[in-house]
């Protein structure tokens, strides 16, 4: 459970993440983060919140946001709104550590979500981007079904191909361990 100071880094992206308000502090509104890239530090790609609204405000260095079909940079005091639905990543713009402060709302189970790709990236069980491997990540598109989607291929496609891959997920992870984990399959 993530709490109001937590810190929290994702070694393969460069994602360093400060907890400002979380979930519990807001009664489900929003969870408030400070979000620190250092240069080349990015978002493992593009991706959809399905029922999230994401506001980031650039308070140091250069942010680079694709937004639909857009490209924006943003520096100190600008101001960029994602709402639900729409494609966008985003990455450090500069040869500077860049800085924001982002609040997500609703906050539904984003901290949990940061929570565990910062764990399966220390774990080596991510690609080179950040993106979790293929057994992991068929559990972690079904737990955070609600914070995060691809853009493609449609969610049709998706929910077929990763069933398949959650049920031998869940396999393996029952075989080790005895009990079915929920997201621990390597």
């Amino acid at each position: 459970m993530a709490y109001a100071g937590q810190m929290v880094e994702n070694p393969v992206t460069g994602e360093r993440i400060v907890f400002r308000q979380t979930s519990a502090d807001t009664n489900g509104e929003l969870v408030a983060i400070d979000l620190a890239l250092p240069p080349g530090g990015h978002v493992p790609g593009l991706h959809v919140h399905p029922k999230q609204e994401e506001r980031f405000e650039v308070t140091s260095g250069q942010m680079k946001f694709r937004y639909g079909l857009k490209t924006i940079v943003a520096g100190p005091g600008d101001v960029v709104v994602v709402p639900p639905g729409k494609v966008h990543n985003f990455a450090n713009a500069g040869d500077e550590p860049s800085q924001c402060r982002v609040e997500i709302r609703p906050a539904l189970k984003m901290e949990e979500l940061f929570e565990t790709t910062v764990q399966l990236a220390n774990e080596g069980r991510t690609n080179s981007k950040g993106m979790p491997k293929p057994l992991d990540l068929a559990l972690f598109v079904e737990e955070f079904k609600d914070e995060v989607q691809a853009p493609f291929p449609p969610t049709p496609i998706v929910k077929a191909v990763m069933s398949r891959l959650r049920a031998l997920a869940r396999r393996r992870a029952q075989r080790r361990s005895g009990r079915m984990p929920a997201l621990q399959p390597a």
